[in-house]
């Protein structure tokens, strides 16, 4: 906060017209008014007072009233000018904290106290004494703010219902990964360290840290775009499987935090934000589709029989993670997110709808050969009032959960579920998410109107029903290594693979037919090169498999002979020769229910430079 004092021996001040949109009403504050020997403080509230709170507040009065004392002022003029600082806080904001200050100063100052109204054009007169204490300046900043612990209680909750303290609990069969997550959440362990193969993988395809750019920002050469695209697409996929109708929006990546429901979300979301300063104030780089869809939903004209409806973004998000802590293809600081926001009419029908959302998350993980241990995290009030619907849930789940019981009221949620695998290293990963919000409509001035004509505010379920999609292909990597951990050939879904279907001819006899195979494939949509490099036949079929492909096809004299295709199958270390419409159909099943990408790479191997990611692997 920065003040400017004047010892007035007469000030005078009229609002005249409105700065702002919502300027502060004259009702409890003068429009005009006038004072003889008068302290006048020039005040520009900034970024951060207002969580400084009543200690600071105590401290500007302080500060306020003792220079008045010092001159001898009869009254003390607090007056909003924003022209003494370049970081602004937020109107709203400096509003309650000019409110505020003036309530503080009036406790302590036994003389008359005025305050100018904020948000208005003012037209003053001021005469200023002219001694040594007449002007003089002040900037003052909150000390650090102390957070306050949150007082947690944790359980683990069985199927059956049994409700039991974690050091209590006695661990089954089965239930490794359930003392895993206990371990790290409650007792907080150090978990079992050692090198991640996972990490050799992501490079492998082509994800990696980009050198140039912040810590935490990744890279995705071609073999990881077409990945990255595919889960993309599959997310949308995913999304409109819930049952709803679900619309597809896009939108900005940053939000000024000078709008108060910005603002407010920022502040509950908590220290992992970025932000960065332009000409009309701070942004806040968006750490999800909250922002976007919120914003946008809010202009909507909903009734009650458009709900349940979704919207959907893969938002490019932004958090500020700790350096040491970054882990690629995992925890980022710019990823993205397949955002999906379900409106409901009440919390009745959300409970509802989440058992819907819970269902399609169960599905999808069992997809990609992992499973989830959920973590419940959920507000006080709701867990006494519908203890017996988060039963329910882990029934349906089939296994214990950790339950986290924090205060009512301190989130814009009730209930958090974050569903983890156990990676191949023994630690918890955290991919998909889902949680029932009471609060953002209403921050966000989101309403529908009621059977009766009334308005009211929908409740939110926020979902990432298989996570982010960094995260969503590091379980499927994840999955990869464990295969590799137990003897077998890694593999990924056909439907991720860069490449489905190398084509290598023996020799150059056989190049004409190779392209010939090279564009049925392409017709039929999959992912199909050639390799034409005038290379050794056993050097061509090694560098296929480097790259994981799923289906490496041979053509030689008898391929071309009799209008067949030899075919080395990765996942099942099979060698077939087969008509090419037979390995279509064969592919084509499956990748059934998921989309089929362009590749980002040319079709021929001789028109690719060597890519680095691929050397020595």
């Amino acid at each position: 906060m920065r003040l400017l004092t004047i010892h007035a021996e007469k000030f005078w001040f009229k609002a005249r017209e409105k700065a702002l949109k919502d300027a502060e009403e004259l009702v409890d504050v003068p429009g005009e008014a006038r004072a003889e020997n008068a302290l006048v403080v020039f005040i520009s509230v900034e970024e951060g007072d207002a969580k400084g709170g009543k200690e600071f507040l105590e401290q500007v009065a302080r500060n306020v009233v003792e220079i008045a004392e010092n001159v001898k002022a009869d009254t003390i003029v607090l007056y909003p000018y924003a022209h003494l600082s370049s970081r602004l806080a937020p109107p709203f904001e400096a509003m309650e904290v000019m409110k505020s200050l003036e309530e503080v100063v009036k406790s302590v100052f036994k003389g008359k106290v005025l305050r100018a109204p904020f948000g208005w054009y003012k037209a003053f007169e001021i005469k200023c004494l002219g001694h040594p204490l007449s002007e003089l300046s002040r900037e003052l900043k909150p000390s650090a703010v102390k957070r306050i612990a949150i007082e947690k209680e944790y359980f683990i909750l069985t199927p059956d219902g049994d409700l039991y303290r974690p050091e209590e609990y006695e661990f089954k069969e089965g239930e490794e990964g359930l003392k895993i997550l206990v371990d790290k959440e409650y007792f907080k362990k150090e978990l079992p360290g050692g090198k991640p193969r996972i990490v050799e993988i992501c490079r492998k395809f082509g994800f990696e840290w980009e050198p140039m750019s912040d810590a935490g920002h990744m890279r995705y050469g071609p073999h990881a775009t077409t990945i990255l695209d595919a889960v993309m697409e599959y997310s949308w996929r995913v999304a409109k499987s819930v049952g709803f109708p679900v619309f597809r929006v896009r939108g900005t990546n940053m939000f000024n935090l000078k709008f108060r429901p910005v603002r407010e979300h920022a502040e509950l979301f908590g220290d992992r934000l970025y932000e960065l300063r332009t000409d009309t104030g701070t942004m806040v780089m968006r750490y999800a589709a909250c922002h976007q869809q919120f914003a946008m939903i809010k202009d909507w004209i909903i009734s009650y029989r458009d709900l349940p409806f979704g919207a959907f973004e893969v938002a490019d998000s932004y958090r500020y993670e700790q350096s040491g802590e970054v882990m690629l293809c995992f925890r980022l600081r710019k990823f993205f997110m397949p955002d999906l926001h379900i409106f409901n009419k009440d919390l009745e029908q959300a409970m509802k709808t989440a058992k819907r959302v819970q269902e399609v998350i169960l599905e999808e993980v069992a997809k990609v050969g992992q499973d989830y241990w959920a973590i419940y995290n959920v507000t006080r009030d709701f867990f006494d009032e519908h203890r017996d619907y988060i039963i329910e849930l882990i029934r349906r789940e089939g296994r214990p959960a950790l339950i986290e019981v924090l205060p009512a009221g301190i989130y814009y949620w009730v209930l958090n579920i974050e569903y983890n695998i156990i990676d191949a290293l023994g630690r918890p990963r955290e991919i998909a998410t889902f949680q029932i919000d009471i609060g953002n409509a209403k921050r966000f001035g989101i309403r529908y109107v009621d059977e009766e004509g009334n308005e009211r505010y929908p409740v939110i379920i926020h979902t990432a029903l298989i996570g982010g999609v960094e995260r969503y292909i590091y379980m499927v990597f994840d999955a990869a290594v464990k295969q590799e951990a137990m003897g077998k050939t890694p593999t990924i879904p056909v439907w991720l693979a860069p490449i489905q279907v190398r084509v290598i001819p023996v020799s150059r006899n056989h190049l004409s037919y190779a392209e010939e195979v090279l564009q049925r494939l392409k017709e039929e949509g999959i992912r199909a090169d050639l390799d034409d490099r005038d290379l050794g036949l056993g050097k061509k079929i090694r560098d296929a498999g480097i790259e994981w492909i799923p289906y490496i096809v041979v053509v030689g004299d008898r391929e071309v002979s009799t209008g067949t295709v030899n075919v080395r199958i990765r996942g099942t270390r099979e060698q077939v020769s087969m008509k090419v419409d037979d390995l279509i159909k064969r592919i084509k099943e499956e990748v059934r229910g998921y989309p089929q990408v362009d590749s980002a790479l040319p079709d021929r191997l001789s028109m690719r430079p060597t890519l680095h990611y691929l050397r020595g692997l």
